[in-house]
């Protein structure tokens, strides 16, 4: 089997070692979002309105939030391990890089930058001249239909969709998986995410080294 032409990944718990960066803005301002959480993997609220609850949420307990103080969120978030040498290497061969997030912009923007990867797009908020938060953007990534991103990164960039090889660690990110393309489940880090790369039949990484994928982007390969 040829290895790829572009190689998409997921932010959170791939590129990054977080499990979730809106995750990671409610353990630092206090607040949870579990019973939310649980409605929104049960397909019973949509992107926007997880994203317009975890924001009410934050206001309530916080009142006026700025830009750095979302930064600020992240300043213990590290890359996952084998990050950074997986995505050299891929570009090294002349295979594009691109991130495909449902997470937060301020820190899949900071991923991307320290990779310096081709291509990235996620969900955010509106800011006022002075940097303090308006609210939440439109979805730019729905969760559970990240396809329209990459088919939309397919077609800019001119490629197949056998040529393309998404990687995710929630069951949310099957949907990177466009028709004729590969999808490579990623350390998944939930029981249902788990289920969900089973009852899809995709291939399964355990393992928190990101270089552990690479023997099936390029097959009986080592890193």
């Amino acid at each position: 089997m040829a290895g790829p032409m572009a190689v998409v990944f997921d932010c959170d718990g791939v590129l990054a070692s977080n499990g979730s960066s809106w995750q990671s803005i409610h353990e630092s301002f206090g607040t949870e979002n579990k019973e939310m959480f649980t409605r929104f993997v049960n397909r019973e609220i949509d992107d926007d309105e997880f994203m317009a609850d975890d924001v009410s949420k934050w206001m309530g307990k916080r009142g006026r939030i700025h830009k750095d103080d979302i930064a600020r969120c992240y300043s213990g978030v590290r890359l996952m391990s084998g990050a950074r040498e997986v995505v050299e290497k891929l570009q090294e061969r002349g295979i594009l890089v691109a991130i495909v997030s449902s997470g937060v912009d301020i820190f899949v923007g900071m991923v991307a930058s320290m990779l310096k990867v081709d291509d990235w797009i996620a969900n955010g908020f509106e800011w006022d001249e002075d940097g303090w938060m308006v609210g939440p953007l439109p979805s730019r990534v729905l969760s559970f239909e990240k396809g329209i991103a990459v088919e939309k990164f397919r077609r800019i960039n001119d490629l197949m969709p056998e040529e393309i090889i998404s990687v995710g660690d929630s069951g949310s990110d099957i949907s990177m998986r466009i028709e004729g393309s590969r999808f490579i489940g990623f350390n998944p880090g939930a029981s249902w995410s788990l289920d969900a790369f089973k009852s899809a039949s995709v291939p399964i990484v355990e393992s928190d080294d990101l270089r552990s994928i690479w023997p099936l982007l390029f097959e009986g390969e080592g890193f």
